[in-house]
């Protein structure tokens, strides 16, 4: 390809509101330009990236039994209907519904699992097809409300997205673990480094979900991790040690004044208590506006994002005093005991937390001895505590870190929530019906790309590992046209092209400063460079991107030359 003729251009400057080096560089070397907000067109060089990608992905899943196949984009509503999620709380309105000529409700594809089912559901009648697994690259849209990053998080996306078919829960432990394995391979052979998470399954469902995820200080997922045993897990899932009180006879319970103490740590003080001997009171509010009523031990957290799985990955916000006063909530002062018409969810810190101080839910009292599930009920008593760094790891009791990460992909253990829904069964051996069991499978594409450049580029911009670079080879003519150096550069065209290289051609009438701007820009693995100097050597220029050094090599050994090079893989940035 001859620069002079590439579609797209190079750009000095990045866009004003691009925050991440990966959308910097992704507009400046001319890989995508944006259309609309959080919507992309990839230009000729970016797009090479992204089929580089789709093939060692497609390799990988080929290699375990994958068969590609192509599901529509858009959907009837009634599949999303009797699956529960077109009108569940999430995805809620990233969901993008419409009606089509005919009055006929639709949505646009934002995921396909009940596609995948509904074919499960014609395809697979018995027992004896299973395991199977397909899967496809197509383009889903999610109607984000806050698309950014650049490709990180947008609102048209190509995923890959695999569906696995089982007919018990062993196989389709055998084929997440196969996935899982294919996924490592997938991302080690991108170049990039993941940390595979423990993960909640949320809106999706299902028995167990990883998730892999890129280290990024600007990611917006929070990691929770044990550098002495490697624990791994996002926010709604990671666990820690907790810790327990001292066990206390329960004594009934008493109502104190407590004037002006409306923070946990100001009763803790008036009344002379540790604050882990308290009851903490958090309120938040659905898009609806119901308030739900957290409580948990004093001296911890809630995490929203559990508290948010739990209800089917509704959206939360901190809960209103307007809403407050609604509810008949006292702020600073509210109680679990007595309260009725609001979702009460206790933390599991709860149990074996003896007489603990809470609110009376009357200005200027709290109740001692407050006892669970003595005193009070909740509608659901689960691990709602956000861990914090410095918690005690749950498995060998290090402290935790924490850490930001950019999610790269997904699995899930689905179970048959999708296939009994939409009654795709198989015949088992004794000829009964039982529901297919499913597995789902997620790669989005253009964040993968982002992330690549997100570990792998430098001051001067990308550095692209091999595998998935636009082209192998980046040669400038530095020549006067109609020169002889020219034509000695058309020739090295032809000649490593013809050899099977890749090869990205700067014939434009440019300074060699300008070109070479780009070939950093660019990222490609190897720069060669004719020029007058190089020609009277019979030898070309020649540099790795990743390297300082720039060396003259002998034309008759070029080849063999730049076939080492790209053996290298290129360090992380």
């Amino acid at each position: 390809m001859r620069m002079s003729q590439l579609f797209g251009r190079t750009l000095r400057d990045a866009p004003s509101d691009a925050q991440l080096p990966s959308h910097q560089l992704s507009i400046r070397a001319g890989l995508v330009r944006q259309l609309a907000q959080g919507i992309y067109s990839y230009l000729p060089l970016g797009w090479r990236v992204v089929r580089k990608i789709e093939a060692i992905i497609r390799e990988e899943l080929d290699a375990i039994g994958g068969q590609e196949l192509l599901m529509p984009l858009v959907h009837p509503a009634e599949l999303w209907q009797q699956t529960g999620r077109y009108d569940a709380p999430a995805p809620g309105p990233i969901l993008l519904r419409f009606r089509d000529r005919w009055d006929h409700p639709m949505v646009l594809a934002m995921t396909h699992e009940e596609v995948a089912a509904d074919l499960a559901r014609t395809e697979i009648s018995s027992y004896r097809q299973l395991p199977l697994m397909t899967y496809q690259f197509q383009v889903k849209f999610r109607d984000e409300p806050r698309s950014r990053g650049g490709l990180v998080r947008v609102r048209e996306f190509i995923m890959k997205d695999a569906y696995t078919y089982s007919a018990t829960a062993e196989q389709l432990d055998a084929q997440y673990e196969a996935i899982y394995a294919a996924y490592e391979r997938i991302y080690r052979r991108c170049g990039l480094e993941v940390i595979p998470v423990q993960a909640a399954t949320g809106a999706m469902g299902g028995s167990a979900s990883h998730e892999f995820m890129v280290r990024n200080e600007q990611g917006e997922d929070t990691l929770t991790l044990c550098p002495a045993c490697g624990y791994a897990a996002n926010a709604e899932k990671a666990v820690f040690a907790k810790g327990q009180l001292p066990p206390q006879e329960l004594r009934p319970m008493e109502k104190v004044a407590t004037p002006g103490a409306t923070t946990i740590e100001a009763v803790a003080r008036l009344l002379g208590m540790p604050v882990r001997q308290t009851a903490k009171a958090v309120f938040l509010a659905t898009a609806a506006g119901r308030v739900v009523f957290c409580v948990i031990r004093g001296d911890l957290d809630v995490s929203e994002a559990k508290v948010s799985a739990l209800l089917g990955g509704e959206g939360l916000t901190a809960a209103t005093p307007e809403q407050l006063q609604r509810a008949g909530l006292v702020a600073g002062y509210a109680s679990p005991v007595g309260i009725k018409g609001v979702v009460v969810i206790g933390d599991d810190s709860l149990l074996g937390a003896p007489n603990l101080v809470a609110g009376a839910n009357e200005p200027g009292y709290h109740l001692l001895n407050v006892n669970y599930p003595r005193d009070y009920a909740v509608e659901q008593l689960a691990d709602i505590a956000l861990a914090r760094a410095g918690d005690a790891c749950a498995a060998c009791g290090a402290p935790l870190e924490l850490a930001r990460g950019i999610e790269v992909g997904h699995v899930f253990k689905l179970g048959a929530k999708y296939t009994a829904a939409l009654g795709a069964t198989f015949l088992d051996a004794e000829g009964r019906p039982q529901p297919i069991i499913m597995g789902s499978y997620g790669i989005g594409l253009g964040r993968l790309l982002a992330c690549i450049i997100e570990q792998h580029h430098d001051e001067y911009g990308i550095v692209w590992p091999v595998n998935v670079a636009p082209y192998q080879v980046y040669l400038a003519s530095l020549a006067r046209p109609g020169s002889e150096v020219e034509q000695a550069a058309e020739a090295l065209n032809e000649r490593l092209t013809a050899a099977g290289f890749e090869v990205l051609y700067d014939d434009r009438n440019e300074r060699a400063g300008v070109k070479f701007n780009d070939a950093d820009l660019l990222g490609i693995p190897v720069r060669l460079t004719v020029s007058d100097r190089t020609l009277s050597q019979a030898a070309v220029e020649f540099k790795a991107r990743w390297e300082q050094e720039r060396r003259l090599v002998p034309l008759g050994e070029l080849e063999e030359t730049i076939r080492g090079a790209l053996m290298e893989t290129a360090p992380t940035a």
